[in-house]
């Protein structure tokens, strides 16, 4: 028992597995289906926390376009959903059946070349994590070979959120503009929609965020995690140790942008549609809020970030729908200004050495009573002791 727990201590594994027992046992008993489909629903986002934890909290590198790789994994399963719900049989209502019912409204004939790869499902999950990560790779080694960084970096990735935005609006004949993809309903003839079937996708949402939990803690443990922090402290120091900085950010940023792909992936499966409001600069940001609010160092406080937040904005919105937005900035501002490092720096810093010495206290032993010496005994007046 003693080298269990001093084996969770020294690898953290405890707050994993505390997070694994509330997210498997705790919340499908204590919550109806409605609200465990949210729950899914938000923990699509920790993964794009995850994400910020490694780039933001690890590497020193903010990035304020998240949402670009969240949409694009969105898309490429939305895509493959889509086709799928526009087999020839079911489609005979459209004047070209067998393309998205959006191309047909836009007077399109024939499906579009690239969306051709989008009918095989393992090619799609190909697809889903390697655009994200390969088009990050292109921004990381076109931005930190030269040398850009901090708020120019993020101004950057704002500015790309920007534009895929206004490219998937533009072009609603192969995109589904303003309005996104929707009425994405089978998975291979599987119905999504089903009781059952919003079960099983909450806990493989759940089991893959446990996995990208795992390995972004062995990341960490590892020579690479020590050299991702130390360059964040001292860049400087680290290039003239021989090593290349820029592609250790690269591979942080890249790291950041498959995790966001996969979460939007499974976003998409659960809520059934995919939109570029979800692409864009303000879900960007609220991404970087899960990770602040839940602490930047810590992967499973993240991911408390991220249920916190989307909870208290579907409570605020429910409650108080005037009021809501300006709770949650009070919410975030609060927890930022009282917990600079977050919730998990309020567990590390309060929580955990209150609660181990009020372990330390219960298990120190009783002070033993000690006796008093007995006086020595008084001789009579006018005898020494040396006479005696």
């Amino acid at each position: 028992m003693t080298s269990l727990k001093h084996w969770l201590d020294r690898t953290g594994m405890g707050s994993v597995l505390l997070l694994a027992v509330l997210l498997i046992a705790v919340f499908p008993l204590c919550l109806d289906l409605f609200r465990l489909n949210l729950v899914g629903k938000y923990l699509c986002y920790g993964f794009v926390a995850l994400g910020l934890v490694m780039l933001w909290g690890y590497g020193g590198v903010l990035s304020l376009g998240q949402g670009v790789f969240f949409g694009l994994g969105g898309y490429g399963m939305a895509m493959f959903l889509k086709l799928e719900a526009s087999d020839p049989i079911t489609t005979k209502i459209q004047s070209t059946p067998g393309i998205p019912d959006f191309m047909d409204w836009n007077q399109l004939t024939a499906l579009p070349m690239w969306w051709e790869p989008f009918r095989n499902l393992p090619l799609t999950l190909l697809l889903i994590v390697g655009v994200p990560t390969g088009l990050a790779f292109l921004i990381g080694y076109a931005m930190f070979k030269r040398r850009v960084g901090g708020v120019y970096f993020a101004i950057i990735t704002q500015a790309i959120a920007l534009i895929l935005t206004v490219l998937i609006i533009g072009q609603q004949g192969y995109t589904g503009g303003v309005n996104g993809m929707t009425d994405l309903k089978t998975l291979l003839g599987w119905d999504t929609r089903t009781n059952s079937a919003k079960y099983i996708l909450y806990f493989v949402s759940v089991g893959l965020l446990l996995g990208a939990i795992v390995l972004c803690t062995w990341v960490q443990k590892s020579k690479l995690g020590t050299l991702l922090l130390a360059m964040r402290d001292k860049e400087d120091r680290v290039r003239f140790s021989g090593y290349d900085v820029s592609m250790f950010r690269v591979f942080a940023f890249c790291l950041a942008a498959f995790l966001s792909a996969i979460g939007g992936a499974l976003f998409t499966l659960q809520v059934g549609f995919m939109s570029p409001s979800l692409v864009g600069i303000v879900p960007s940001i609220e991404m970087v809020i899960f990770a602040a609010v839940g602490g930047r160092m810590s992967l499973v406080g993240a991911v408390y970030g991220a249920l916190l937040v989307n909870f208290g904005k579907t409570f605020f919105s429910e409650s108080f729908p005037d009021l809501w937005l300006f709770l949650m900035a009070a919410m975030f501002l609060g927890v930022v200004l009282a917990f600079p490092e977050g919730l998990a720096g309020l567990y590390t810093n309060k929580v955990k050495p209150w609660w181990r010495g009020r372990l330390a206290a219960r298990r120190a032993p009783a002070p033993r009573r000690v006796e008093p010496a007995p006086a020595p005994a008084q001789l009579p007046v006018g005898i020494s002791s040396q006479q005696t």
